[in-house]
């Protein structure tokens, strides 16, 4: 808003002060002359405006047309606008030559016109700069459609520093290192190029930003640059469906895809965003805790056994995914497992006897515990790996407090 008004004065008082120059010097006068005849007759009128009155008129309608074509007003609305304007003018001046009073309209007709030349001259140079800008910044990192958007204006993209409400998406190989120490330099190469081209083209086409794609996993960003509402909804769905299709490509292609699999860590928050423009190289500065905890969240799955692991901000956010109690006020990590359209009853019950075994446990009431996670037992095909993990360090103390007898 200040800047507009700053570009508003300049190019308002720069327009009025070379009309006003061009009507005092007396250049305009031939011209002055001849369209002003076709509209009021001068030798018939008994009063003239004042040359006053002329520099007033001149100078309202240059920051008034300036403050017009700097505004959000589309183009083709303004210079609708303007016809009509000059229009006007021209029409008042046949209208005070009724009443014997001469106003030369030439003057506040070529202020409007200029004025409208400077501002879309000047928004044509900044589109031009904000459109290599767009480029720099989101080519290859936004879907087709996306970028489409931010290049035409409909998803508005602020270049100073702003504040971001986003979903950060961290997804990465599981074990990593130990299948590359097991697999050899040539085949690791070759299954993360092939990981990290379908993830990323996934993400992108599910509405992220990819903010990273390289040896060390795919990071994109939900909810930016557009500051979409429900960006932690969009993040959850894509990495559900992402892990989803993967098991499918494993049961459909066996030994191919058995050699990895996929892990993610999901994150809401606020980020910076800084576009970088003094360098020759610009570029975008984007910085937040989202992005570190998606990355540890993403790491955390291997001592879980987990596959997708979120944070607090995330599970009150996704309101259509599975949930428990309400979260407030704790810090906890979660695991996204099902869509809340698509569990089926007994996936709320398991759901349930494992939230209740884990506050047991937490109350170390371990026989209590191991009876609730048993109730949360699936079938024997579907891996749960942190309820073995649950389960395993609940067997002995429950064995134990079976055979110890009572006092």
């Amino acid at each position: 808003m200040r800047r507009s008004l700053f570009t508003t004065l300049i190019i308002g008082g720069a327009i009025a002060a070379i009309v006003s120059a061009l009507h005092a010097t007396g250049l305009l006068l031939g011209l002055e002359t001849a369209v002003g005849g076709l509209v009021s007759d001068y030798t018939s009128a008994t009063r003239v405006v004042s040359e006053k009155w002329q520099y007033v008129f001149v100078s309202s309608l240059a920051f008034g047309v300036a403050w017009l074509g700097l505004s959000r007003v589309p183009r083709g609305d303004t210079r609708l606008l303007i016809v009509f304007l000059v229009i006007e003018l021209l029409g008042l001046s046949w209208v005070c030559s009724l009443y014997h009073v001469f106003f030369q309209p030439l003057p506040s007709v070529f202020a409007v016109v200029l004025a409208l030349i400077a501002t879309e001259g000047w928004t044509v140079f900044l589109r031009q700069d904000r459109s290599h800008l767009v480029r720099t910044f989101f080519a290859n990192r936004l879907s087709k459609k996306e970028f489409s958007r931010v290049r035409e204006g409909t998803i508005s993209f602020d270049v100073h520093p702003k504040t971001y409400e986003v979903s950060v998406v961290t997804c990465d190989i599981a074990d990593k290192y130990g299948f590359t120490q097991d697999s050899g330099p040539v085949a690791f190469a070759k299954t993360m190029g092939e990981f990290v081209r379908d993830t990323a083209h996934r993400l992108l086409q599910a509405g992220a930003y990819l903010q990273a794609a390289d040896g060390e996993g795919v990071v994109a960003i939900f909810g930016f640059p557009g500051g979409d509402s429900g960006h932690a909804e969009k993040a959850l769905r894509a990495v559900l469906d992402l892990i989803r299709d993967f098991r499918k490509q494993q049961q459909n292609n066996g030994e191919i895809f058995a050699d990895y699999d996929i892990r993610a860590g999901v994150s809401s928050g606020t980020i910076i965003a800084a576009p970088l423009k003094d360098s020759g190289n610009p570029a975008l500065l984007i910085s937040g805790e989202p992005l570190d905890l998606a990355r540890r969240f993403c790491a955390a799955n291997r001592r879980y056994g987990s596959k997708i692991l979120m944070d607090t901000p995330t599970f009150d956010l996704a309101s259509n995914f599975v949930s428990g109690v309400n979260s407030q006020d704790r810090h906890e990590i979660y695991e996204p497992l099902w869509l809340a359209t698509e569990a089926r009853p007994e996936h709320i019950a398991r759901r349930d006897s494992f939230w209740s075994g884990v506050v047991l446990f937490r109350e170390k009431r371990w026989a209590e515990a191991y009876t609730e996670f048993q109730k949360a037992r699936g079938s024997e095909e579907e891996e749960d790996a942190p309820l073995q993990f649950y389960l395993r360090r609940l067997e002995p103390l429950a064995l134990q407090l079976t055979e110890t007898p009572p006092a």
